[in-house]
């Protein structure tokens, strides 16, 4: 399987294509920043960095696979200001049109929020030539993450597993790292724009980067205060691997988490590859 991913951030397509079980000969990347190249490298070595996807020319390269996340800023019912797939990061999906009928690969999979405008939805149906397949992550995770899916992989809806968010959440001296009553006592008198995952709650809000915005950071309450989260739980909710490596600090491993795919909602669209 030669492989094209674009905005391919810390690789979860990568991730996804092994716990699947489908080898990869060729993994060519499409990314610009410079955290997620370098997070990448560390954990698949043998990852070809292409840089800017619209410096990409797709006519010299014979993929069997196209996978990517177009950016959603622009297309998210949280940017209420955001301009759809004419706004200038999402527009960018052109791009992996562009790069679909230059490189025609055998199978193609694009993913993007659910919460787009039902118009820049169609749109994207149409260039793309195929229905999305809306599946949310809450069945193979703790972490509610609505999603489109348009692919011309077989899949069908996965099955629920009933993780819950006790599932993830560690308990005892593990927590004390990020527990700080004084730094997070603002968010218990003013919790309007603070994102919580309560312990008593069955899914965690969609994790996100926090760069989009300041009220991103999500908040674990129980009986000891609050505390953000430990980035083993943020990769728990994602449902990446305890073992990779994030060689940058633990907010731009949350960026990336966050603009990351749920890994193992991607296994299961890709075993329909088998």
């Amino acid at each position: 399987m030669r492989v094209l991913s674009l905005f391919d951030g810390m690789s979860c397509g990568q991730i996804a294509l092994e716990r699947a079980g489908i080898p990869v000969d060729e993994y060519y990347a499409c990314e610009i920043k410079p955290n997620a190249i370098k997070v990448t490298q560390e954990n698949y070595p043998n990852t070809t960095q292409m840089g800017d996807v619209t410096k990409v020319s797709g006519s010299f390269l014979n993929i069997d696979l196209l996978i990517g996340g177009s950016p959603c800023q622009d297309l998210t019912s949280i940017n209420l200001k955001g301009g759809g797939l004419k706004g200038k990061k999402s527009s960018l999906f052109f791009e992996y049109v562009r790069l679909l009928d230059e490189c025609k690969p055998k199978y193609f999979l694009l993913e993007n929020v659910a919460s787009m405008t039902n118009a820049d939805r169609d749109t994207i149906s149409k260039h793309m030539g195929v229905e999305p397949i809306f599946i949310n992550s809450k069945l193979l995770s703790a972490q509610e993450r609505r999603r489109y899916y348009w692919t011309n992989i077989p899949v069908e809806q996965p099955e629920d597993l009933g993780i819950k968010l006790s599932d993830v959440i560690s308990y005892g001296s593990d927590r004390e790292e990020s527990m700080s009553v004084k730094k997070y006592a603002h968010v218990e008198k003013k919790r309007l724009g603070t994102r919580y995952v309560r312990l008593d709650g069955d899914k965690s809000m969609p994790i996100t980067a926090r760069s989009y915005a300041s009220w991103n950071t999500q908040f674990v309450t129980d009986e000891c205060g609050v505390r953000d989260l430990l980035l083993a739980e943020y990769k728990r909710l994602q449902t990446i691997p305890e073992s990779y490596k994030f060689n940058c600090i633990k907010s731009k491993a949350v960026d990336l988490i966050g603009d990351g795919w749920t890994v193992d909602v991607i296994a299961h669209i890709f075993k329909g590859l088998r």
